[in-house]
């Protein structure tokens, strides 16, 4: 019996528990009222419940209606997004949008235009793999994700094709009560030898060679940016950490900025890379060209 349950019901029985009436609900959905009150205790039948008490002016929802109201809602949500992702797949869209992305690219910006997209294309699933290092482009290559954003000075990437989209600007910082913040400046190299660096790794074999910015013997290794933020807060070391996200924290003055005889900082230029043989589609061109707008607007 169950099986001739249908989702105009359980839109009519959401419609009379939202109006309050049978009559609320046919004028809300252009029908009879007959038609409604048919179709509600067709569905009660159905499910073999009483849905709402009749014996009032107004029909009221059991316990079992208020119960079964809210699978109700759960399961036409689920078919309206349903309905919505399958129309954006037959008007050419992807199924998914994935990407890699390197922590060190603005994550506040991939955020809006993620945001916006949402609101362009509802209902677009999204597979976000945020990754450092040689990790972005072993997921493109692996067929994990169609295209990704990260740092070519990691990898090369000579046989992908890339499009560079903003430069990040890196600078050398520690905690404010480190022993390093008292130094004179510029810090000299034998200072800076003398401390712990935190530095970022990965385990693919892209980046096993890569030795850039590591100007200390005394490293403590880290596979993800965030943990490396929360030791170089508590005072562990200091580092090399793009402006957009240690920003706050030097402006509350639990970070300081360094000015090393090694380095002022450095940009680091973030790509947008992809397989030649593997053309993107309308969701992710249209994230890309959102990044790109947000970006020049600074």
């Amino acid at each position: 019996m169950i099986d001739s349950l249908t989702l105009d019901q359980l839109r009519i029985l959401i419609a009379v528990a939202d109006e309050g009436s049978f009559s609320g609900a046919a004028r809300r959905l252009g029908r009879v009222q007959s038609a409604i009150s048919q179709a509600v205790q067709t569905l009660e039948a159905t499910l073999a419940l009483t849905l709402f008490d009749r014996s009032g002016k107004k029909p009221v929802l059991t316990e079992a209606g208020r119960s079964i109201l809210m699978d109700a809602r759960q399961v036409v949500a689920r078919t309206d997004t349903l309905r919505a992702h399958a129309g954006a797949i037959a008007g050419g869209c992807e199924p998914e949008l994935a990407l890699s992305v390197d922590p060190l690219f603005p994550q506040p910006v991939l955020m809006e235009s993620l945001r916006a997209l949402s609101k362009a294309i509802p209902h677009m699933p999204v597979k976000l793999i945020t990754e450092g290092l040689g990790g972005p482009e072993q997921s493109l290559r692996e067929g994990v994700v169609p295209f990704a954003i990260y740092a070519l000075l990691a990898t090369g990437s000579r046989d992908l094709h890339v499009e560079k989209l903003i430069d990040v600007e890196m600078i050398p910082v520690v905690a404010a009560d480190h022993p390093m913040a008292g130094e004179p400046e510029p810090v000299s190299q034998e200072a800076v030898e003398a401390q712990t660096q935190l530095v970022l790794t990965d385990r693919t074999p892209l980046t096993q060679n890569m030795r850039g910015n590591i100007f200390s013997p005394h490293l403590w290794r880290f596979a993800d940016i965030g943990t490396r933020l929360d030791y170089l807060l508590a005072g562990f070391g200091w580092c090399h950490m793009p402006v957009w996200l240690v920003r706050p924290h030097i402006e509350d003055g639990r970070l300081k900025r360094l000015r090393l005889a090694q380095s002022n900082g450095s940009r680091i230029a973030m790509h947008i890379v992809r397989q030649h043989s593997r053309p993107l589609g309308p969701a992710s061109q249209w994230l890309i060209a959102d990044l790109r707008k947000r970006l020049a607007e600074g």
